[in-house]
């Protein structure tokens, strides 16, 4: 099972706890009650909260991280690694009260959705990085993942691994290829395509698909693509929304289509070379997930070692080996392509780990969906996938 096999949240939940917290003006932090008593110095330690399945871990030996254990063998700092973030919305309510309470969490290092981090953000929930510190990030950190909207520079977060909300399709059941969002429609595709449920996941490609700019979309574009899906809800040619459980329905052959991960797609290409996964033609989301400190933070020094030391291209190749995303970290395709490994190799290759320069250009950044929206909008994309 993928790390992404593990569902991410329901936006219904993220309304909710946006109603009950991030629209309260008080939670807001200043920039100057962000920063705790860092201890780094004499406490050589760290506590790292990650999702399930997101980090490489030793064949012989699940417990043991062999690029945590060569940090902690390179400079002495000990991290206490959590898998404990399994959904967004979850994590948010599990540490909202501290940082809303201006009280620190016991994390020093998080990893959230960029939709999440763009909240994070705009409450001050997060402290700014030390780039000065993290020479291998300013010189190794993907161009195209430098300046989200939600972060201009990059100040308070660090993307650990990328990926591309795409489309995934049997090959040789559906009997021709997929080029475009467009040909999800076509009649023979009727009752046989899925969609992702949670607004978030699903909006970019469906944009795309329409042919709007997503770094710049409008309220109007949104309720446009709503009109086309419900359309396609009710002549029942969608067959239904997924979480991560699409990666069964096309497996079993029981849907042709679907809107799927990239990492995930790698992981099916393994077990069944008919699947494909395709950046249409008019675009493909590139989403992130970044390693963020939050406010008061007790080991910020520690923490900002340990992110500098991932962006060390062998580290960062040893890391994409394992997980299969995109490589925020484009010079590790090089150490992988001189390994000398098959199998390595043959990672270096792949354009769903490190996208050419034709696949980038489809890729795209989604501008977040603002606080202002997300309650009206959740809603209504909602009552689409209720129906």
């Amino acid at each position: 099972m993928s790390r992404r096999s593990l569902l991410r949240g329901s936006v219904a939940a993220g309304a909710t706890l946006l109603a009950a917290g991030c629209g309260v003006p008080a939670a807001y932090v200043e920039e100057g009650a962000r920063a705790g008593r860092d201890l780094s110095a004499r406490d050589r330690t760290l506590d790292f909260a990650n999702w399930p399945l997101y980090i490489d871990t030793d064949d012989e030996d699940p417990r043991k991280r062999p690029t945590l254990d060569a940090f902690r063998e390179e400079t002495g700092i000990a991290v206490r690694y959590t898998e404990e973030i399994n959904d967004n919305d979850e994590f948010f309510g599990k540490i909202s009260p501290s940082l809303m309470n201006h009280q620190e969490t016991g994390r020093d290092l998080i990893v959230i959705s960029d939709w999440m981090a763009a909240r994070f953000v705009r409450l001050g929930w997060v402290q700014e990085m030390d780039r000065a510190a993290q020479p291998n990030v300013a010189k190794n950190l993907a161009a195209q993942l430098r300046t989200p909207a939600f972060d201009p520079g990059r100040l308070h977060s660090v993307p650990w691994q990328s990926g591309i909300t795409g489309i995934a399709y049997n090959r040789r059941r559906l009997g021709r290829e997929l080029r475009s969002t467009e040909e999800l429609w076509a009649d023979d595709l009727r009752g046989k395509v899925t969609l992702l449920s949670g607004l978030d996941e699903s909006l970019s490609l469906l944009l795309q698909g329409d042919g709007v700019d997503v770094t710049r979309w409008t309220a109007d574009d949104f309720h446009a693509v709503c009109e086309r899906i419900e359309g396609l809800v009710r002549r029942k040619h969608i067959r239904r929304f997924t979480g991560n459980d699409y990666i069964k329905d096309l497996s079993t052959g029981d849907v042709l289509a679907c809107q799927a991960y990239s990492g995930d797609v790698i992981q099916l290409q393994a077990d069944n070379p008919d699947i494909e996964f395709v950046v249409p033609e008019e675009g493909a989301e590139l989403w992130a997930e970044s390693l963020m400190i939050p406010n008061l933070a007790q080991h910020k020094s520690n923490a900002e070692k340990l992110v500098d030391h991932y962006y060390r291209p062998e580290v960062a190749a040893e890391l994409a080996a394992w997980v299969n995303y995109v490589c925020p970290v484009p010079a590790a395709q090089n150490v992988l392509a001189d390994s000398g490994d098959e199998e390595l190799v043959a990672l270096a290759e792949d354009p769903l780990i490190f996208p050419d320069a034709d696949m980038r250009s489809r890729l795209t950044i989604m501008r977040d969906i603002r606080s202002d929206e997300r309650q009206e909008f959740a809603k209504k994309w909602n009552a689409i996938v209720g129906l």
